[in-house]
């Protein structure tokens, strides 16, 4: 060992800096992701460090690594760096089994366990570093946080939850492909993690590809630009499970769209996996090509509901306990009544909140609740928006909601489309041009024109303006 550093001056520099990450971390985490690291040498300036799996070393490093060369650095002036490598022989925890392929039930229960723990001990996440998924560039990172047993389930979500479930613990392809859809901070970026964690836990020799249409677009035109289209097909056709987020992004993008059809087609016909989310269903999506769309649908679609009060109630439950915040009952109700956009928004309301309380070392109170959030729930008042509007009308009138932009004027499409130009008047801020715009780029005068008419029938119709105020309530509520 250089410098002549003999074994116990090293373990005994080890052992100094786990006792006080574990101070830091607490006795479960440590059980669950630092008790197992050993320590092989220093060469030089860096410290190695060995670990069972590849799963343990990713969270790891994307949870504690920094903070292990810090600690370190602070025993011993000497070290810059931490390097943590795979070894099968390193120590794991009793009840875990030799090996890092090991796929039985009790080390995939205690895996997905320990990741759930670590994520509400420490509230970290991995999302700027690589997760499991090897190799280049092209693959996103996965959320250690998203993990099927912390997702929240409830009526709006239960059926897309189900299926996720099934596409992730089948042997074979259950159905092809799996079409997660819904509004933003849903919970599609949850449950396609997820899938990749469960699928990952159970059979790592899978092959998983992971990313956005983004970047399957950004890496196609880049094939093309350096006339090697052929090794971007072989990468894309040769993987076990592909997984592809918003790929509503494709729309309009013909060559693009070309390529994702005969890969589609290439790996259904393999037999293998894809996963596919959009903000929209497969028939809804703008600027794709039917036969494309005719694809989407052959498979699973489920749909991601706009989340209930019972649910965000759920939701924000289980994310208090998780961060071990005792929070009052009636300041979870309050803002499960307030905060009603999306999930994302809701966990970082009470994320606010518990900051503000602790920093501050004032009680968790309504009021205090009221005072910190006051901007964000001054916007909740009046925040719908026109995506949400058109939604809710064409389910109201049993419309298609690409009904809204298109040029049909039969009576039965254009009174939901001024109902929705209407209340889009009235339930946002959105000018008259911009709602034209979200309706087929349609002039501000249509739009005008649209909310004179539901003004007179509602004045004559009393019927219809029982239908106009039930939909503003729903939008409002």
């Amino acid at each position: 060992m250089n410098q002549g550093r003999d074994e116990d001056q090293l373990q005994t520099e080890w052992y100094r800096v786990s006792s006080r990450l574990k101070a830091e971390i607490g006795e479960t985490a440590f059980e669950n992701w630092v008790k197992p690291i050993s320590v092989t040498a220093i060469e030089g300036s860096e410290v190695r460090l060995s670990i069972p799996s590849r799963f343990m070393r990713d969270w790891v490093e994307a949870n504690y690594l920094d903070r292990l060369k810090e600690l370190w650095t602070g025993e011993n002036s000497g070290i810059h760096s931490v390097q943590i490598r795979i070894s099968p022989k390193s120590k794991r925890p009793a009840d875990e089994t030799e090996g890092d392929n090991s796929n039985s039930a009790a080390v995939e229960n205690k895996t997905q366990t320990a990741a759930t723990e670590a994520a509400t001990n420490d509230g970290a996440t991995a999302a700027n570093k690589p997760g499991w998924l090897a190799g280049n560039d092209i693959k996103a990172p996965l959320d250690p946080r998203f993990l099927f047993s912390k997702f929240v389930v409830g009526k709006p979500n239960e059926f897309a939850y189900a299926a996720a479930r099934r596409v992730a613990e089948a042997q074979s392809v259950p159905f092809n492909p799996l079409f997660l859809y819904g509004g933003v901070g849903l919970g599609k970026t949850h449950l396609m993690n997820s899938i990749a964690w469960e699928i990952q836990q159970r059979d790592p020799s899978r092959t998983v590809m992971y990313l956005s249409a983004e970047k399957f677009m950004y890496r196609f035109v880049r094939a093309l630009r350096e006339q090697n289209t052929v090794d971007f097909k072989d990468q894309f056709r040769s993987v076990d499970v592909l997984m592809i987020d918003d790929v509503q992004f494709i729309g309009g993008r013909d060559a693009t769209q070309e390529e994702f059809f005969h890969t589609f087609n290439a790996l259904v016909d393999q037999g293998r996996q894809i996963i596919l989310s959009a903000d929209k269903s497969p028939s809804d999506l703008e600027g794709v090509e039917e036969r494309l769309k005719s694809r989407l649908n052959c498979g699973l679609v489920a749909d991601i509901h706009a989340t209930t009060y019972e649910l965000r109630l759920a939701i924000l439950e289980s994310k208090a306990e998780q961060m071990q915040l005792e929070a009052p009952r009636t300041v979870l109700e309050f803002l499960a009544h307030k905060i009603t956009s999306n999930v994302r928004e809701l966990e970082g309301a009470l994320n606010r909140v518990a900051a503000h309380t602790q920093l501050i070392g004032r009680d968790l109170t309504l009021e205090t609740t009221q005072e910190v959030l006051h901007d964000l729930l001054r916007a909740n008042d009046r925040r719908v928006t026109i995506e949400e509007i058109q939604k809710r009308v064409a389910e109201h009138f049993n419309i298609r909601v690409s009904d809204m932009h298109s040029a049909r004027r039969a009576r039965s499409v254009a009174r939901p489309r001024q109902v929705a130009m209407y209340l889009a008047k009235q339930l946002t801020s959105r000018s008259l041009p911009e709602i034209g715009r979200k309706f087929g780029g349609r002039d501000h005068t249509t739009v005008m024109h649209a909310v004179k008419k539901v003004d007179e029938l509602c004045d004559h119709d009393s019927t219809f303006a029982e239908d106009v105020e039930l939909l503003r309530r729903m939008l409002e509520g």
